[in-house]
This record gives C-alpha cells, structure tokens and sequence, in this order.
C-alpha cells in the first residue's frame, strides 16, 4: 500500500499591515484539508472539493499542491511522486492565503508521508516553489500556515522563518466579498521605490506591531496597524475598502487593513463579543457586494497531521 498523510493546514493573513512581505498571522479555524498520496507513476490531482474547487488547476503542474509536494520529494531525494487530494474552505484570490496553504499542505504531507525527518527549511523551500506558480517567492503566508501564531519571514533563499512568542488574548474578524483579486494584479500597482519617510515609518510601525503582541499591548497595536505602502495602493480595487475600515473601526476595532494581497479586509480585536460585532459591521458596508465573514483568534498551532 502506498504511503499517504492528510493535513489541517490553517488560513492566514499576510503582511499584517505594515509587515509587507515579512510578518504573517495564522487564523484559528478556517484552513484546508490537503492528503498526499506517494506513488511510483505519474502526479497527478485526485479530487478537489469544497469552496471554489472548480477554479483549482487539476494538471499537476499548475497545481501548487502537486509542485510543492513533488519539490519536496525531489529535494530530500526521493524519486516517488505525489498524487494530491484537497478539500477546501478557503477562498480562492480572497486573501487568506489559499495558495500557501495548498503549497504547505502538498510539502508538509509529502514530508511526512515519506516516513523522513524532514528539516523545516526543506519544507518551506519546497512551499514556496508551489507559491511561486501562483505569485511570486514570499513566505508571509506560507510561514505562519506552517508554524502557527505571528510570524517573521526572515529570508526567502535560504527559506528562513522566525515564530514570535505571543501574549494576551487576540482575535482577528476577516471579511471575504465575492470578488477575485489575484496577488499578481495586487502586486502590480505597488511601486519599487518609497520615500525615506514612508519607509522609516513603515519600518517602526512593523517593529511596535511586533512588540504589541509580544507583550499582550493592544493600545500599541491600535497605533502600529497602519500600512502606509500596499493599503493607498490596493484600496481601489477593493471598492468599499474604505467605508469596511470605518464600519471596523467605529465598532470597536484595534485597526483593520487589507489581508495580503485582498480583497478580504481583517480587523484585529480583543476579545470574541468585539470580533463578531466589527465582522457584521464589515460585512454590512460591503452592500451591495455580498461577503462572507470569519472570526477567530490568532491560531497558535500551524499545519498538523489530521
């Protein structure tokens, strides 16, 4: 019988605010269910079920599943390849990091599956050659649907990531509208050059986010989630973006901003009574477009055998 593993690999949300391309937040209680199966023919994609599953490629090659998964076998030398099931729960372009957390799943099952002890950084490196099929090489989202909690992608050659310890209770509402926004159209309007003053700015809000949640401060957090680089930029193409960041905050939010590349927008809270309260509100002011919210606390557990 051929060897096999099935994955939980939790939804996230990249940059964080400030963060771009650098910190990532692991969200409790969405995420997909990826199993891989390896075998000594061809990869292949056996079944995709769930939210948006007929939008996924079902070649191996264009799936970031499958070319994460058979990255990883090839890295730790292993010549089996991957046939890969997923069921899905996040959405697909909706910026909860669906891609990263396919690309995961596919690595950390095949890793697993292959009965080695397979170093963290293999397993990264190889997610993030599944992530580059769909954006580009950056490990915000792939990190924290890894390792869980708030993250720092440190390096992305050599895959590097770092686990910051976090304190106080934190949760995070995350409103998806029906709208497809892909990564690369999000990253296309966003210059190659910032002012210094954008950029030191930019640089101490990511430092005081950091320590906000380090230290369980969340007066220093409503301060630090401010993105002054990706948020003027990409605010257009989530049309209500705006009015949603108001509802957010007059409900009661810590801060609210784009999550990743969009179009879903997240709001950072304290407790559960406030994260429902600012999700419907968010919700509300994204009519006329019809959205769907999640709330959660900031998942302290990443991708796990299931």
């Amino acid at each position: 019988m051929s060897p096999v593993a099935t994955v939980f690999v939790p939804g996230s949300i990249g940059n964080v605010g400030p963060g771009f391309d650098v910190l990532g937040l692991a969200v409790d209680g969405i995420g997909d269910k990826i199993t891989v199966e390896l075998v000594d023919g061809p990869s292949r994609v056996a079944s995709v079920t769930g939210r948006d599953a007929d939008a996924v490629p079902l070649s191996a090659e264009d799936n970031c599943c499958t070319v994460a998964a058979n990255s990883l076998l090839h890295r730790i030398g292993d010549h089996r390849l991957a046939v890969v099931s997923i069921n899905r729960a996040l959405p697909l372009a909706g910026g909860l990091g669906a891609s990263a957390a396919a690309s995961v799943g596919g690595a950390y099952a095949a890793a697993l599956a292959s009965g080695k002890n397979v170093p963290t950084s293999t397993i990264l490196t190889a997610a993030l050659d599944g992530e580059d099929l769909v954006s580009s090489r950056h490990l915000d989202n792939i990190a924290p649907s890894l390792l869980g909690g708030l993250t720092i992608a440190r390096s992305n050659d050599p895959a590097e990531a770092v686990r910051v310890p976090i304190k106080g209770e934190w949760w995070v509402a995350v409103v998806s509208p029906a709208v497809r926004l892909t990564t690369k159209k999000a990253r296309s309007v966003l210059p190659q050059l910032v002012t210094q003053a954008d950029f030191v700015q930019q640089m101490a809000n990511t430092a005081s986010l950091v320590t906000a949640f380090s230290t369980g401060d969340h007066e220093l957090a409503r301060h630090a989630l401010i993105d002054l680089y990706a948020e003027p930029r990409r605010a257009a193409l989530i049309g209500s973006f705006y009015a949603v960041k108001q509802a957010a905050l007059t409900a009661g939010a810590l801060g609210c901003t784009i999550s990743g590349a969009g179009p879903s927008v997240f709001a950072l809270l304290r407790d559960e009574p406030t994260a429902i309260r600012v999700a419907k509100a968010m919700q509300t002011a994204f009519f006329p477009v019809e959205a769907q919210f999640h709330v959660g606390r900031v998942a302290t557990e990443g991708a796990r055998p299931v």
